[in-house]
């Protein structure tokens, strides 16, 4: 039967690093190709891999090329293929210690072997290089990493080469960074402003992927220090009481977009903030209004309700959990999926179950409604 089966396929590029799928729907049975292995065989390739979720997590059944080469099967015991559903936590991965930030429009993060891809998202903390300077003003943001350049360094959307802010060197004592392994619990989410662009419409970057669709309705809470208050959604100064709010008329990027606000003559945003002002300060956030994100589509009783919302924004797009609802602002995104791990073959040490860097692997996941024994 399948009248209430679940399946989905993709594919990504391997970094050598266990891969987390986010899906909605939580699968009973995955597999995988490994493209570039089964193009061309090597020793210790691994070309293809199944689970079943009888066997157990983290566990994996794989064919294997020895060094003649030959195939053979052999099994992944630990950090195989296992599963998750994360709640309603964000979850962080290990803290790393920061050797260094550079000052630089998108500041440089200096972490040895930090493991991360473009499009995780991290949160920075301590960031102090001394008592009274550093990069503090930016701890506690969730960043989604815009380039890794390196084993060693990667970039995030905020301009860190201002005059109140001291590069970070030496591997200063509290600072470090961690994964957060589920970002987007509600998608859109609130968004931290990273900078502003005034004019006949309004460009507005995010620290974090944005989530946002065309047609999503927006609203503004900047504290004063940051400038450009007149986009607050309240007070409203013409209509007392009735919150001011904007359209997203187009998306840049994950990390950028466009929205209708004629912001001509608006006081400039200000992200030069002192490391003073840090202990208690406020950050500049836009968030959707409404219900859920369907974009500008109004849903009517003849449209269609499926599929369900995608996030993120521009790429690497994965549907949410639930179907959409009233146009607008918030879906439950609560993670979960599937994760192809690192671990190697029982039989051959060297033989990685999620290949090599720049492997392409093409997978498939099923939910099956019928579990017959």
């Amino acid at each position: 039967m399948t009248e209430y089966s679940r399946m989905a396929k993709g594919r990504f590029t391997s970094t050598g690093a266990a891969k987390i799928i986010n899906l909605p729907f939580v699968p009973d049975y995955v597999e995988f190709i490994n493209y570039t292995a089964a193009a061309t065989p090597a020793d210790h390739g691994i070309p293809k891999a199944w689970w079943d979720v009888n066997m157990g997590q983290g566990f994996a059944i794989v064919d294997l090329f020895n060094a003649t080469p030959v195939l053979i099967t052999d099994s992944v015991d630990l950090n195989g293929i296992s599963t998750f559903s994360a709640g309603q936590l964000n979850q962080y991965g290990g803290a790393q210690q920061i050797i260094g930030i550079t000052k630089a429009a998108d500041g440089r993060v200096n972490v040895t072997a930090h493991g991360y891809s473009v499009g995780d998202t991290v949160v920075l903390n301590g960031l102090y290089q001394t008592s009274t300077t550093g990069m503090p003003q930016i701890a506690g943001i969730f960043f989604t990493i815009t380039a890794v350049s390196d084993a060693d360094h990667f970039d995030i959307n905020w301009n860190t080469n201002q005059s109140n802010y001291t590069a970070l060197s030496g591997s200063p004592v509290g600072s470090t960074v961690s994964k957060v392994l589920y970002p987007f619990i509600y998608a859109p989410q609130l968004n931290i402003i990273s900078a502003i662009t005034t004019g006949t419409t309004t460009t507005i970057a995010t620290a974090q992927y944005h989530n946002f669709e065309v047609g999503q309705e927006i609203a503004f809470r900047i504290p004063s220090v940051w400038g450009t208050t007149q986009l607050n959604s309240l007070p409203n100064t013409s209509t007392p009481g009735s919150p001011i709010y904007g359209y997203v008329t187009s998306i840049t990027d994950n990390w950028t977009f466009v929205c209708n606000f004629n912001s001509t003559g608006f006081t400039a945003f200000n992200s030069n903030q002192t490391v003073a002002n840090t202990p208690g300060s406020q950050l500049p956030q836009v968030l959707a209004v409404g219900d859920v994100n369907t974009g500008g589509q109004v849903i009517t009783a003849t449209s269609a309700l499926y599929p369900s919302p995608l996030f993120p924004t521009s790429s690497n797009r994965v549907s949410t959990i639930n179907g959409p609802a009233i146009r607008g602002a918030f879906v439950n995104n609560t993670s979960q999926g599937f994760i192809i791990g690192a671990g190697t073959a029982a039989g051959d040490a060297t033989s990685v179950l999620v290949g090599a860097t720049s492997d392409v692997i093409l997978w498939r996941a099923f939910l099956h409604d019928m579990n017959v024994t």
